[in-house]
């Protein structure tokens, strides 16, 4: 378990919290759109879709460009010319290849809603990186919408943390990936050190005595769930739906009791700062922002083990620069570069090698245990096994039923 130490958290004043627009998945937003969205991906799946899935005619050698589609806020900046990108720049510097940077990306079920129909149909959808999370990129690799990548070109791959290198929905990022991480966040417990003591499990969270109505969770079925079931000793990665029951029934108990007194978005931070609340389930990167004000908040990692999240490149097949793509991947997973990149946004870097780079300009930010986990946090954080349409359905029916009640 990890307490994040407030002195090496600095202003992170220029972020949003990105966690508010990550939860695509979650909520009463998921149950409204689920209908439509997965009879749209059980359409799109289709023999037509299918047969529309040759990739397009690279132009790389000839149109030194590269469309980039990415989160608001998740890229540095200029501090005196807002529209600038320092990494960027320097990427055009040395390959020529112009960067067209577009943050229009503010909700996985959104964007995936507004790309849908060109990628089905088999169009070009005028971007050549896409970055989802990863429930969403085991949903497009699914539907075969974007493209293997050629790993000849993206050399700097060897960078990769291990533990990015294999995953269920990609297993072979080493040879032949569909996607590429670019950035990731942690969920785990935070309270108020003025308001109450340590709390190191979820189970202290949802039955401890002293904390009753002074909980919250989260609207996230991944996170609120996911810990539950470390604190079960399951892994989210290999649930069974028997397992999920069990948790279902844990998260349901501690409602019933009046521990948990509500669910919440990224909006708890209020609360929590106040001493509204006493402890609570929670994103590391709002943890951060409330600790440069308020280092009674902290952040622990609980005993049973934290989730992550992943966001991850990928190129959608009818894409006319996948090799300007992947250059511009390559060059991200150099240290020096993703050390400027985590030095700014201040999520976790996905890079070996990078914290020393940081740490060569900016010991503290590089001493964040939230950006740079350790090797030993980094083994204790978990992420939920891709789910396919029907399971995501009864899952955060099952969810939505206890967070409505």
């Amino acid at each position: 378990m990890t307490d994040v130490d407030p002195d090496v958290i600095r202003s992170l004043r220029r972020m949003l919290s990105r966690r508010s627009v990550l939860r695509g998945a979650s909520g009463a937003g998921l149950l409204a759109a689920a209908g439509p969205l997965l009879a749209a991906c059980d359409h799109d799946g289709g023999k037509k879709s299918v047969s529309s899935q040759a990739a397009a005619k690279d132009l790389s050698r000839t149109d030194k460009v590269v469309n980039f589609s990415n989160w608001q806020l998740y890229i540095d900046v200029d501090p005196n010319q807002k529209q600038k990108h320092p990494t960027l720049d320097a990427f055009t510097a040395q390959t020529g290849i112009q960067v067209k940077y577009v943050e229009d990306i503010n909700d996985n079920d959104q964007f995936f809603g507004k790309i849908r129909g060109g990628l089905a149909a088999g169009d070009d959808i005028n971007r050549d990186i896409i970055v989802m999370t990863d429930w969403m990129a085991a949903r497009l690799i699914g539907l075969k919408w974007v493209q293997k990548l050629n790993v000849a070109n993206i050399p700097n791959v060897k960078h990769i943390q291990p533990s990015l290198l294999e995953l269920s929905y990609d297993p072979d990022r080493l040879k032949g990936p569909y996607s590429m991480p670019w950035a990731g966040v942690m969920a785990g417990i935070a309270y108020n050190s003025k308001v109450t003591k340590r709390v190191s499990t979820i189970g202290e969270l949802f039955t401890r005595p002293d904390l009753k109505g002074k909980v919250t969770a989260l609207t996230e079925m991944r996170d609120t769930v996911g810990l539950t079931l470390l604190d079960n000793g399951i892994d989210p990665a290999s649930v069974t739906d028997t397992q999920y029951d069990e948790a279902i029934a844990t998260v349901e108990g501690a409602v019933k009791s009046g521990q948990i007194r509500r669910f919440t978005g990224n909006d708890y931070t209020q609360d929590l700062a106040s001493g509204n609340i006493a402890a609570c389930i929670a994103w590391s990167g709002d943890i951060v922002q409330l600790q440069a004000e308020n280092p009674s908040i902290k952040f622990v990692t609980p005993d049973g083990g934290g989730t992550r999240s992943n966001d991850n490149m990928m190129v959608p097949n009818k894409a006319d620069h996948k090799e300007n793509a992947e250059r511009l991947i390559n060059y991200y997973y150099q240290p020096e570069v993703a050390a400027k990149l985590a030095g700014y946004v201040n999520y976790i870097c996905p890079v070996d090698g990078a914290q020393q780079e940081l740490a060569k300009t900016d010991p503290k930010t590089a001493n964040n245990p939230l950006i740079f986990p350790s090797e030993a946090l980094q083994a204790n954080l978990h992420s939920f096994r891709p789910l396919d349409d029907a399971t995501e359905k009864s899952y955060n029916s099952k969810f939505q039923r206890i967070i409505s009640a």
